[in-house]
């Protein structure tokens, strides 16, 4: 009777192995793709991205690349690929991607669309954070994604400056630099408007020494003026106050002050 009993025992543990296996195997997803043609798979991937579907686009063109490899078809996967993630609002992968497709493919034809889809993720990613205030203090904000979105940008007109995303990119460009400037004036406003004038002057300094020919720097030099004056720095506000005469000369904030109710300050034209 022991005996039978010990005998029973690697029986059962095979019989559950075995049972393990079998639920595993069924529970496996099964591939619908894997008959399908390269040129099925982007057709597919193409109507499921045009009918924002993106979660479900992202995967058929990863499919893509690999079926395809080596090819045109998929260069064009992988750029379709990173235009879905930025659609889903997968932007950082987006951008993975296209850091990888220009690694990848140095010369193909799409790169100036390329450069351009990660200049416009980018710009969306950051600039999209100036268009409300949160209760973050205001010097903490991370203007990174402005700045990698104004060199993608750059490194588009520079390199194609007959590319089709060329005149788009630069008006992009000028909004960048713009906003910008404008937020370092906001934020010395912001510390002028607290008293804190030191932080001010430096703010408005970074301004003034970072950008050329952007309307935020007539009131840069205007908060100079004021912090200089609060700070009774008479002679560096008499100078701040020489520059903004003669740069500015009909200045409005010699004749008013900071207005009371702005255009929303990142709204720069």
């Amino acid at each position: 009777m022991l005996r039978a009993k010990l005998s029973v025992v690697p029986l059962l543990a095979a019989a559950s192995l075995l049972a393990a296996a079998l639920s595993g195997c069924s529970s496996t997803e099964v591939d619908k793709t894997a008959d399908w043609s390269p040129n099925r798979i982007y057709a597919e991937a193409k109507d499921e991205l045009g009918s924002g579907a993106y979660d479900k686009a992202v995967p058929l063109y990863e499919k893509l690349e690999g079926r395809a490899a080596g090819t045109q078809l998929a260069q064009q996967a992988q750029i379709d690929k990173a235009y879905a993630q930025y659609k889903g609002g997968e932007k950082a992968q987006a951008v993975a991607t296209l850091d990888r497709f220009l690694k990848l493919h140095p010369a193909s034809p799409a790169v100036d669309y390329a450069l351009y889809l990660k200049g416009v993720v980018n710009f969306n990613d950051d600039l999209g954070l100036f268009s409300a205030l949160s209760r973050q203090d205001l010097s903490e904000r991370d203007q990174k994604a402005a700045k990698d979105s104004f060199e993608a940008f750059r490194e588009l007109t520079t390199r194609f400056p007959e590319s089709k995303y060329t005149p788009d990119a630069r008006q992009r460009m000028v909004y960048i630099v713009n906003a910008l400037a404008q937020y370092e004036v906001h934020v010395a406003r912001y510390y002028y408007q607290r008293g804190a004038y030191v932080a001010a002057i430096n703010r408005a300094q970074i301004a003034l020494n970072d950008y050329r020919e952007v309307p935020a720097l007539e009131e840069a030099l205007y908060i100079l003026v004021q912090s200089y004056d609060a700070l009774g720095m008479t002679q560096l506000r008499d100078d701040s106050k020489r520059i903004l005469d003669a740069t500015y000369p009909n200045s409005a904030y010699l004749r008013r002050g900071f207005r009371k109710s702005d255009d929303p300050w990142w709204k720069v034209w």
